[in-house]
């Protein structure tokens, strides 16, 4: 668990990390370079999840080696597919990270939510509801490394 306070905000209790895969953790889907060393560290406080359609089918090589749950959506209603199994989880105890239209709705749900803006940019409604926008997923990542810098963003 990663517990953070962050004054005229919350506290954090977060136990879960749920991260898209293509656009987010992996470009054309292939995984960015630097993100399973930090997955790797971030793993040791939280459970590790990775949810996808996998629309290039890479997405199982790639992550395999990770300590994580990769879970495989249908092609029918992600928004909402990503959004219960937030809820799943337990909405209070989990930072999702995103940037597609099919984001949206986890990040609304999630006690943190972080939008990223790569290659493939973001959907607009997935920024709105994000609580932090970042341009690399290796800062987004960072900052859950780096608590203190969620403390300076967020705070009041």
């Amino acid at each position: 668990m990663i517990e953070i306070s962050i004054p005229g905000f919350k506290l954090l209790r977060l136990e879960h990390l749920v991260l898209d895969y293509n656009g987010t953790v992996a470009v054309d889907g292939c995984l960015i370079p630097g993100v399973k060393d930090r997955l790797r560290e971030l793993a040791e406080n939280l459970h590790v999840h990775i949810i996808t359609a996998d629309t290039f089918g890479q997405v199982r090589a790639s992550v395999g080696d990770l300590m994580c749950t990769l879970h495989i959506l249908p092609p029918e209603n992600q928004a909402e597919a990503k959004r219960d199994y937030v809820r799943r989880l337990n909405t209070d105890r989990t930072v999702c990270i995103g940037n597609g239209r099919n984001d949206r709705l986890m990040l609304g749900e999630a006690a943190l939510a972080i939008a990223v803006i790569l290659s493939e940019g973001a959907y607009s409604g997935s920024i709105t509801a994000a609580d932090v926008v970042c341009s690399s997923i290796a800062e987004a990542l960072d900052l859950l490394n780096h608590p203190l810098r969620l403390t300076a963003t967020l705070r009041s």
